[in-house]
């Protein structure tokens, strides 16, 4: 499992204003640890002083890691938006978990991560 260049761009697919939230504690993480996060929210807002895109087919630039925080319902509908993102590896968070659409993305050649981003980041394995 390859890990990510610092710099490289990773969605955060329901990124929180909330600072209590893990999607708010991703973005601010990955930001410290030197990647460059995209929050993606319906509602555009600020997250950590960046602001997100509402979906993402507004990501117009190449991503090398999603990182869900969604649940079942909502990352179902995602499928066709994610292939077209096109990212090189998609990680399900706890309580994110899709075996449905997981499949559909290891069929597609995308890499699937059962994981916590927090943990990974932490331990050095993003």
């Amino acid at each position: 499992m390859p890990r990510a260049i610092a710099g490289a761009r990773v969605a955060v697919l329901g990124a929180s204003t909330n600072e209590e939230r893990y999607s708010f504690k991703a973005v601010q993480m990955l930001q410290e640890h030197g990647f460059s996060p995209i929050p993606v929210h319906p509602a555009g807002h600020t997250v950590n002083n960046l602001r997100a895109v509402k979906t993402l087919d507004e990501i117009d630039e190449k991503v090398d890691t999603l990182t869900l925080y969604v649940g079942e319902k909502i990352s179902s509908q995602q499928l066709d938006n994610i292939l077209k993102l096109n990212p090189r590896r998609v990680i399900f968070n706890p309580g994110a978990e899709n075996k449905e659409l997981a499949g559909k993305l290891r069929e597609r050649g995308i890499e699937v991560i059962e994981a916590c981003t927090l943990v990974m980041l932490r331990t050095e394995q993003f």
